[in-house]
């Protein structure tokens, strides 16, 4: 029996239109839409119906990078599955991919297998796995064919953080030529860490062991150019190359740079570099740790070079890089060693709340908020049309946003599981007031409805976005 739910009256925005219009969804995707007061809207019956009069019906917000119950730095990321699903509900995420973590000496099926583990029976909304490859081999190589077959299609590799997650360029180079014939995606955390480590060293050394230190050792130009190296890297083999949390101007420069040549690369960046900056580092008394994440927090003046980027498509997406830790017991393991902090910072529950206020503020548009933060995402990743759109067809992912509601983001209010906010005190306007995923609301007039075990595994396609 067909179970139909009808949302009245909002205004839909879509990465490619504003209407005023009704949506009919029917068993957990979305059926048709229709001017509001037409003829055929009218005709329309449902089981079950959402006024959403004076709101706006957006797709379901999609994180493109989330770490939960990541182990790091000796510790773990204090979000797990179950809670981290239902702080992105909360902030109108209905999909969330996360990283699967190969160990040195293991295999890339391990990892999935141990991620598929965390994950299932878990969620709250639905979610998708990207494979972190740390230890490249032949038999590596062989097993990433099999994992973009299975619906993980997407690699991440680090330049930074030598003998934990570090690929020095040959074995990058190999990955990116195995991704060059099997479709997948390769995403590059894109720092020099054989030289941060000298800096590193150097700087403790000096007696310099407060927070804002980490950002003064993980120097822009050392973005910039492991940047342009991985590009340079990704033309040798022929890949696609997504970078991910790109924070300074110069790194900005290197992306835009190589899209004017025509080159298949992309660039991401996350509201901790729109809205934060070394001022929260060098807050006094360790509060600064609670600001430690890589790449770091940058000047001020690097948002500018940012917010550009996102308007003329340079930077095509906003994901979280979601990975918190709480600042008593685990941010606190690097006093008198900012080196020891864990990296990381929360920020599922707030992305799409904050990047509204950047339309508020004018530095995007409504129909750009939603291409960023939903659209873009699910395409780069081969999850649309599924996800990040209303169309017939779609998932029934959707969020009635009212535009006009103030809150102020706190930790006192905020539905992640770690002790601070990155945004402490922050007055915004605009809130999520309903979620539904695939058609079941998750939260209803600010009312937590969801369960553990809704959110599915979601099998993706390669990157659409090319």
């Amino acid at each position: 029996m067909t179970f139909r739910t009808l949302i009245r009256g909002g205004l839909v925005v879509t990465a490619s239109d504003e209407l005023h219009a009704d949506v009919l969804i029917e068993d957990g995707r979305v059926a048709a839409l229709a001017a509001h007061g037409s003829a055929a809207a009218e005709a329309w019956t449902a089981d079950r119906t959402f006024d959403a009069t004076g709101k706006y019906v957006i797709p379901g917000g999609v994180d493109a990078h989330t770490h939960m119950e990541l182990p790091f730095g000796g510790t773990f990321a204090s979000d797990t599955f179950e809670t981290g699903t239902r702080a992105a509900a909360w902030g109108g995420t209905t999909t969330i991919v996360d990283f699967a973590v190969q160990s040195a000496g293991r295999s890339l099926r391990e990892g999935l297998d141990a991620w598929y583990a965390k994950a299932d029976g878990n969620c709250a909304v639905d979610y998708a796995f990207h494979m972190i490859v740390s230890d490249v081999t032949e038999q590596t190589l062989k097993e990433m064919d099999a994992l973009v077959e299975e619906g993980v299609s997407s690699f991440k590799l680090f330049m930074a953080y030598p003998g934990v997650f570090y690929s020095d360029d040959g074995r990058i180079l190999r990955a990116m030529q195995r991704a060059s014939h099997n479709g997948g995606l390769i995403m590059m955390h894109a720092e020099n860490g054989i030289a941060i480590d000298v800096l590193v060293k150097q700087a403790l050394a000096r007696g310099e062991t407060d927070p804002r230190h980490h950002g003064e050792v993980r120097h822009v130009l050392l973005e910039a150019e492991a940047t342009h190296r991985a590009i340079q890297l990704a033309r040798v083999a022929g890949a696609p190359l997504y970078v991910v949390h790109v924070s300074a101007e110069e790194a900005v420069a290197e992306l835009a740079a190589a899209r004017d040549k025509g080159l298949p690369v992309f660039g991401e960046t996350c509201p901790q570099y729109l809205f934060l900056s070394t001022d929260n580092l060098a807050e006094p008394d360790f509060q600064g740790a609670k600001y430690v994440c890589s790449t770091p927090l940058r000047p001020r003046e690097h948002q500018a070079a940012l917010w550009r980027g996102l308007r003329t498509d340079d930077l095509q997406v906003v994901s979280t890089d979601h990975c918190p830790f709480c600042f008593k017991g685990q941010k606190e393991l690097g006093r008198g060693d900012f080196s020891k902090i864990p990296n990381g910072l929360p920020g599922v529950e707030n992305r799409m709340d904050l990047l509204h206020q950047a339309v508020v503020d004018g530095h995007i548009s409504r129909r750009r908020w939603i291409e960023i933060a939903c659209a873009t995402p699910a395409r780069m990743f081969g999850l649309y049309p599924r996800k990040g759109t209303i169309a017939p067809g779609s998932d029934a992912d959707i969020v009635l946003y009212d535009p006009h509601a103030e809150q102020v983001l706190s930790a006192a209010t905020h539905h992640m599981n770690v002790d601070y906010s990155a945004y402490e005190g922050r007055r915004i306007t605009g809130r999520v007031d309903t979620v539904l995923s695939r058609g079941e609301p998750v939260v209803e007039a600010r009312q937590y409805t969801g369960r553990a075990g809704h959110g599915s595994f979601v099998h993706r396609s390669t990157c659409q976005y090319l």
